[in-house]
């Protein structure tokens, strides 16, 4: 613990020391080691990064990449953000590219329109430094007032008199959260150890298996992953992280050839987040996990059984011990396998067993939700609505695919709607609209796979389509269950590449 604590106290103070000698320069000291315009926001550790990464762009800074990593772990230790200061908004940092944002339509007008909300939401400023964005906004880009949803309004007069008065309200420098957070903030000497986990990829399926974590200096930390898919395919590799502000969980895994990156949030022994690829954000799994020395039940793969029908199912989670027990009319046959962290077990569920869900139970963990169906009501494409861009053909960026599951739904004997879950199905893609139909869009957008993966066409102009346009559409993705035939549609919009790709969109 002590080299632990001399590690921090010497990371703190190189950032310090990187911090005066790389700002001071165009940042005014204010007495109290305080600097204009730096010391008057909170942000996450990408909010960070972009900040210092516009310094270098537009300003000229010369920093090393050693130092910006400092950098960044400094101020975001420093000027933070408490975990409740992020709940509703952390899809932005865990790369969920297909979130349809809920604000309310002042936020969504007056920015959500460049920029996804969660980025505003991703940070704190008192009034006057929220006042000092909407001018650097105006001054960096002058054609502002000029785009939709800004020349039918005054939009700068709007910013300044009502925007910045709601944002400073809404997203204030000083919180209690942040003060308690302080206080409390947990020390990484909590993490290392063996964490089983749980997770979810779309397209490829349910995830499982267990983390190992060794400290290394500071708040960074060595990673041995070892798991599998449902189907057996191996989902093992190492890697390195580091633990910025108490919680905020950052990775680098190799898992097999392709290289992951981790977004959680690590709070009370569970890891929570996102698993995506480097290069593909869109191909990324959910992830929760717990540490050996928090009994913690996770998931029950798959979370679904039919009535009148065996299947073998795998309770997931840490410290597991006792009798499984998966609710009225449904029988535990055999147990197959059981470890701390890992329980196989071969279940019945009885014909007459009643629709819906119950709890389930090991010993005395609780936590997951079986679902027991007999029949299916509705299905929908998960996500509902997503979207796919065009890329390489030639060029550098690559194509962005949309990944999709049929989620299965019932009614119980009340008459009330429950989650079944994703079940095998027949992918699809028809025309949006008619003039998605006109254009011809199913034949040149791109092609849907038997796994519901949607790989879009090549970029650039296509000498083939209408007026040389490229390969851009309008789609419906259509899921058909194998069991039972229903059918769910979804949206898919097949748009041009993503030039420009920050850390929070």
């Amino acid at each position: 613990m002590a080299s632990l604590l001399f590690a921090q106290a010497h990371a703190a103070e190189e950032g310090e020391a990187i911090l005066k000698s790389k700002c001071v320069g165009c940042h005014i000291p204010e007495g109290n080691e305080s600097l204009s315009r730096i010391s008057h926001q909170r942000k996450t550790p990408e909010g960070w990064l972009m900040s210092i990464a516009r310094m270098q762009v537009m300003h000229g800074l010369q920093i090393s990449d050693d130092d910006r990593r400092t950098l960044v772990k400094y101020l975001a230790d420093k000027q933070g953000l408490a975990p409740s200061e992020t709940e509703g908004v952390r899809y932005a940092m865990e790369r969920r590219l297909n979130t349809v944002e809920k604000f309310d339509d002042h936020l969504s007008q007056m920015c959500g329109r460049c920029h996804s909300g969660a980025r505003v939401a991703l940070q704190r400023r008192p009034a006057k430094e929220w006042e000092h964005l909407v001018n650097f906004h105006l001054g960096q880009w002058p054609s502002l007032e000029y785009q939709a949803q800004s020349r039918d309004r005054d939009w700068l007069e709007i910013a300044l008199k009502e925007t910045v008065p709601d944002l400073a309200k809404r997203f204030p420098m000083e919180s209690k959260a942040w003060a308690d957070w302080q206080k409390s903030r947990p020390t990484a000497a909590e993490l290392p150890g063996q964490w089983s986990f749980s997770g979810h990829m779309l397209a490829k399926g349910d995830v499982r298996g267990v983390m190992t974590v060794k400290a290394d200096k500071g708040d960074t930390f060595s990673v041995i992953v070892k798991g599998q898919y449902a189907d057996g395919t191996p989902f093992e590799g190492s890697g390195s992280a580091i633990l910025y502000n108490g919680f905020e969980w950052r990775g680098n895994v190799k898992i097999g050839d392709t290289n992951l990156r981790q977004v959680f949030s690590a709070l009370n022994g569970e890891m929570r987040g996102r698993m995506f690829e480097a290069e593909h954000d869109e191909r990324g799994l959910d992830f929760v996990a717990a540490k050996e020395d928090n009994a913690k039940l996770l998931a029950v793969q798959p979370a679904y059984i039919k009535a009148g029908s065996e299947a073998e199912l795998t309770l997931v989670g840490s410290g597991l011990a006792g009798k499984p027990d998966f609710g009225p009319g449904v029988e535990v046959v055999k147990v197959l396998e059981q470890t701390p962290e890992r329980v196989r077990v071969r279940v019945k569920a009885a014909a007459n067993a009643a629709a819906g869900t119950r709890a389930v139970a090991l010993g005395q963990l609780k936590g997951v939700d079986l679902a027991v169906y007999d029949s299916i009501s509705e299905v929908k494409v998960v996500p509902e609505f997503s979207i796919a861009r065009i890329g390489e053909n030639g060029g550098s960026t690559p194509k962005v695919q949309g990944r999709f599951e049929a989620e299965a739904w019932g009614k119980d004997a009340a008459g009330k709607a429950y989650r079944i879950g994703y079940l095998p199905a027949k992918w699809s893609v028809e025309p949006f609209d008619e003039r998605a139909k006109e254009d011809e869009d199913v034949k040149f957008a791109g092609k849907m796979q038997a796994d519901g993966v949607f790989v879009p066409g090549g970029a650039g102009p296509n000498p083939e389509r209408k007026m040389m346009t490229n390969n851009a559409g309008n789609l419906k993705v259509i899921a058909q269950l194998e069991e039972g035939g229903q059918k769910g549609e979804g949206h898919l919009i097949v748009t041009v590449q993503r030039w420009n790709n920050p850390p929070l969109p």
